[in-house]
């Protein structure tokens, strides 16, 4: 005879047997990942504990961390909404046209006064120091690397902390800027420009020469938190002539395949852990 409860039973059993099998093969397989990262930022340490000539360059997952968004993250600028594109409001053009509007959304999504640098500067700063990193190359403007005591910094993009009026170029820094309305203006009348990179203006070429120098004779090149896929910036990678090229991302890029080293994670977490900060 057929025993309904007996085969309700048997059928929660075989269920939660299943869920427990689920759930080991999770953990196996989590145990197995993180094993893999463990010897992967290993092999980062050995690299940078063997050399005297790292390079690093950055973009802007560098400093999401210091709770500074990424422009093309799904969270990022990138994907909210304005009058305007983001695109189109940071360009040269619109903030010749439109400086109320550019300053606008410039004040509100783009200065972080109250950021802090995160393990990844720590990091970076403390191998400096000790005479490993030549350089520090980034794509972000906010001084977090500098804040965080490295030295060698090359900014392609420009940095919020260096402001110049454009009529008599009187320099201003980052609090004389929050500290007034609207579009801030020179004693002399002088729109104040940020000296960051717009869209449709060029890089600085001495900056981006620097750049292209550390990377050619750079022995470790650790290249953490961008998506490359920004040029001219992201085409520095072609100069790297070594074989210790070293890629730290959340996410996967173009350029993985080229790597010797290719670490998924937090760039505060694994530089963190391979440094010791």
């Amino acid at each position: 005879m057929y025993d309904k409860p007996a085969a309700r039973k048997n059928a929660v059993w075989q269920r939660c047997m299943q869920t427990w099998q689920k759930i080991m093969r999770q953990r196996e397989g989590a145990e197995v990942m993180d094993q893999i990262m463990k010897e992967r930022v290993d092999l980062l340490e050995q690299w940078i504990r063997e050399s005297d000539n790292v390079v690093f360059f950055g973009g802007a997952g560098v400093s999401t961390e210091s709770g500074i968004p990424d422009f093309r993250s799904v969270d990022g600028l990138y994907n909210q909404q304005y009058d305007y594109p983001p695109e189109t409001i940071i360009s040269h053009s619109f903030y010749r046209r439109n400086p109320e509007e550019f300053y606008r959304f410039y004040k509100n999504k783009m200065l972080f006064p109250e950021a802090k640098p995160n393990a990844a500067h720590l990091a970076l700063a403390k191998l400096e120091q000790q005479g490993k990193v030549r350089a520090v190359i980034t794509q972000n403007i906010d001084g977090l690397h500098q804040a965080a005591g490295s030295r060698e910094v090359l900014e392609l993009h420009g940095s919020v902390h260096r402001n110049y009026c454009t009529r008599c170029g009187k320099f201003f820094d980052l609090s004389a800027i929050l500290g007034m309305e609207g579009v801030p203006r020179c004693e002399c009348g002088g729109i104040i420009k940020p000296d960051v990179v717009l869209y449709e203006e060029g890089l600085d070429q001495t900056t981006l020469q620097r750049a292209v120098h550390y990377i050619q004779e750079a022995d470790v090149l650790i290249i953490g938190g961008t998506s490359l896929t920004v040029y001219p910036a992201a085409g520095l990678i072609d100069y790297y002539r070594g074989h210790k090229l070293v890629l730290i991302n959340k996410s996967v890029t173009p350029m993985d395949n080229r790597a010797d080293l290719v670490i998924s994670g937090p760039i505060g977490e694994v530089l963190g852990d391979a440094v010791g900060v």
